[in-house]
């Protein structure tokens, strides 16, 4: 591919090419068959548009709110592990790119950057994203440090009480480098030499026993709101809800949990119809195209988060390459706006699509 990428699936190529290849599989995996990965794009391509005609569109306003912040579009960036594997600025790199488009980012529990570190690198609303831990009292550090540095909310990822199976990572035994948030905290040598350190450092860190109950527990340490992230069911949104959750993002690990989970996009309207405008539904998975946002938009999703294309970016490009890739996304956000008949993120509507369900109803 010659010259300046043209669009987000282009940053891939230039990623693959940037990085070694053990790094590259550790971003670019799924889990055993990777079914769901690549449902996670292919079920967005079985939605089409219902454009509307003759509508005034000489002006599109992106804009939103996130939990009451304002953001320049409704794209955030995804947590996403370890930065500093994909460029040497790391995650301080992608916090200045979302800053500078005036985005929310959610930092990863798993950053190769401290927490403070990202907080003090540019002026930019900033989530934080937190496993729990079997030592409680390390998870809830990394809250404190995470409240002191003016992050704004929790974002507990709760699909992943042990690691999926990532079949590249362990043929690579991909490596476990050290996380700088948990310095003299935690010790990332894992004694393993089967596979995957991470696959072994997870199982010897991550709390298997965390359960609804225990939200009460994080809501006792911390004034921030909370969304969990790692819904994909009705039952799952109504429970959230009931335990007073600040907001739901349904996720399917970008497909790195467990295989033959539906893509999010198909189960997007269950949740947000479960939920009935109670708190807010985020959407996380699959996203590589602004059409891409549009049809999450017009499915209930109040923003997206996009994880792997911004990695591509970083790899790629650095900082600037994430500013592209969001960017790029804005761009064909707006332009698909324009071309529906939607001047603004609150004039897309359920009618603005047609999915699999409802050519399925009308043929009956």
């Amino acid at each position: 591919m010659e010259g300046e990428p043209v669009n987000v699936n282009e940053f891939q190529e230039l990623a693959k090419q940037a990085l070694p290849k053990m790094y590259y599989d550790f971003y670019n995996g799924g889990a055993e068959d990777q079914y769901t990965l690549k449902e996670n794009v292919e079920a967005f391509h079985r939605i089409t548009l219902r454009p509307r005609v003759l509508v005034d569109v000489s002006r599109i306003d992106l804009s939103t709110t996130v939990l009451g912040y304002r953001v320049s579009a409704p794209i955030m960036i995804a947590p996403t592990a370890r930065h500093k594997l994909a460029h040497s600025e790391g995650e301080v790199a992608t916090a200045r790119a979302a800053a500078s488009c005036n985005t929310i980012m959610v930092l990863s529990f798993m950053s190769t950057c401290t927490v403070e570190e990202v907080a003090s690198s540019c002026n930019a609303i900033r989530f934080f994203q937190l496993y729990v831990y079997k030592r409680r009292d390390v998870s809830a550090q990394l809250i404190q440090r995470a409240e002191r540095n003016g992050y704004k909310g929790i974002v507990l990822t709760v699909d992943a009480p042990r690691l999926g199976r990532r079949e590249a990572d362990i043929r690579n035994k991909m490596i476990a480098p050290q996380l700088k948030n948990f310095e003299g905290l935690i010790s990332a040598e894992v004694d393993n030499d089967k596979g995957s350190k991470i696959e072994a450092f997870v199982k010897g860190t991550f709390d298997a026993s965390l359960c609804w109950r225990d939200l009460g527990w994080l809501r006792s340490i911390t004034k921030l709101p909370i969304l969990i992230k790692g819904v994909l069911t009705r039952e799952d949104a109504i429970k959230a809800v009931e335990v007073g959750v600040d907001g739901i993002i349904v996720s399917n690990h970008g497909a790195r949990q467990l295989d033959y989970t539906p893509a999010t996009i198909s189960v997007l309207e269950e949740v947000v119809h479960a939920v009935v405008g109670k708190i807010p539904v985020l959407f996380d998975g699959g996203v590589r195209r602004g059409t891409d946002v549009f049809k999450a938009l017009a499915l209930g999703a109040q923003a997206v988060l996009v994880g792997r294309p911004v990695v591509y970016g970083l790899a790629a490009k650095g900082e600037y390459g994430v500013k592209r890739v969001i960017e790029m996304l804005k761009d064909e956000l707006e332009l698909t706006m324009a071309l529906s008949g939607c001047p603004s993120v609150k004039d897309i509507t359920r009618s603005h699509i047609r999915t699999e369900r409802d050519r399925l109803l009308s043929m009956l």
